[in-house]
């Protein structure tokens, strides 16, 4: 069964180029970042290893954890990440799980057989730290993912785990934001001491609360 966002996700133990794995534990207290790749050596997914290591700065400052899988060995893995790192000009610099039993694409409903029944899809899990799925995206083959907006996400995700409020669209990190429909405006206005503007009774900005 396909997993659905706020679910708790399947924990699993799988060897990886970290050595073996136990998500639950190896998460502790973070955010975790799954993202999946259909096989080891193709082309767009290199470049997207190579983008996450580059970005796991900016992922560490927002208590997140990046964890990559293929379906192929460790073996083919520790290969390819020589030619991620020769041609991406980065230092990988978190695992790749192995998954050549499909366990973990089983437990995350990543093949899809109208697209290569053998394959994994190439999805996005972020997890929260109570296990919880809170954001899946899944692309084509042929699109490589923007690890920029992830982390947009993420930066959305925690913001409004914390207030009372939502992300517009195209918000980016210190924008104004929309107060929650269920906040009346008069106890917004106390709420948000920086000012609300009503722009209509059900749209409400606000500056972002913590900055």
């Amino acid at each position: 069964m396909a997993l659905r966002l706020g679910d708790i996700v399947p924990n699993f133990t799988q060897k990886s180029t970290d050595g073996d794995i136990n998500l639950y534990d190896w998460a502790g207290d973070s955010w975790v970042v799954l993202f999946s790749h259909p096989k080891d050596f193709t082309p767009v997914c290199t470049t997207e290893l190579g983008r996450v290591a580059y970005l796991k700065p900016e992922f560490d400052k927002r208590n997140v954890k990046v964890i990559a899988l293929s379906v192929d060995d460790v073996d083919s893995h520790n290969g390819w990440v020589g030619d991620i790192e020769a041609t991406q000009g980065t230092k990988l610099n978190y695992p790749i799980l192995a998954d050549p039993d499909r366990v973990v694409a089983d437990l995350y409903d990543m093949i899809h057989p109208n697209s290569n029944a053998a394959l994994t899809v190439r999805t996005v899990f972020v997890i929260d730290p109570n296990r919880k799925l809170r954001l899946s995206l899944t692309y084509p083959p042929s699109a490589g993912r923007n690890f920029d907006e992830i982390l947009r996400v993420i930066d959305s995700l925690q913001l409004t785990d914390n207030y009372s409020v939502a992300t517009p669209a195209d918000w980016q990190d210190g924008d104004d934001v929309v107060v929650v429909p269920t906040i009346s405006t008069e106890d917004a206005k106390q709420k948000f001491p920086k000012g609300v503007t009503e722009l209509r009774p059900y749209l409400r900005m606000t500056p972002q609360p913590n900055k």
